[in-house]
C-alpha cells in the first residue's frame, strides 16, 4: 500500500472576494494568491507543503460527469482547523470581535480534544479543533 495526503479542498462560494476576506481576516488563513472574481487560494499551515483551500465561483473540471443533477452537485460542507490549546481563547475572541456566532464547546473524550463551531458566509460549518496539551 502507498501513503497519500490531502493536497487541497475547493469550496464553491457565491462571492469569491467576500469569502476571501472572511478566510483571511476572520479565520486567519494566509493567502497563496490574490483573490479575483473566480478563485482565491489559501495555505492552511505554516509551510508551502501544507494543504490548500481554494474558493471558487463557477463550475469545476468534469462537473458535467457528476451523477447528481445540476444545482445539487456540490453542497455545504464541514471541516476543521487545528488550533493549539494555548491559542484557542484568542482565536475564539477574534471570531467574536468580527461578529461571528460561535457554538460550543464540544468535548470529544475519544479524541482528547475540544471543539468550537461557526459558519462562513456561504453556510459551510467550520470548526476550531484543539487537542489537549500533551
Amino acid at each position: 500500500m502507498f501513503s497519500i495526503g490531502l493536497a487541497e479542498i475547493v469550496l464553491i462560494v457565491e462571492d469569491v472576494p467576500r469569502a476571501a476576506r472572511f478566510y483571511r481576516e476572520v479565520v486567519g488563513l494566509t493567502p497563496a494568491t490574490e483573490a479575483d472574481d473566480e478563485w482565491a487560494w489559501f495555505w492552511t499551515g505554516e509551510s508551502y507543503s501544507s494543504p490548500r483551500i481554494a474558493l471558487h465561483r463557477g463550475p469545476l473540471l468534469f462537473e458535467e460527469h457528476s451523477p447528481h443533477p445540476p444545482g445539487q452537485r456540490w453542497g455545504r460542507i464541514h471541516y476543521a482547523f487545528t488550533v493549539p490549546r494555548g491559542k484557542l481563547a484568542a482565536a475564539l475572541e477574534h471570531l467574536r470581535t468580527h461578529g461571528i456566532e460561535v457554538y460550543g464547546p464540544r468535548r470529544f473524550e475519544w479524541m482528547k480534544a475540544t471543539a468550537y463551531y461557526f459558519y462562513d458566509p456561504d453556510g459551510n460549518l467550520l470548526e476550531f479543533w484543539s487537542p489537549d496539551a500533551s
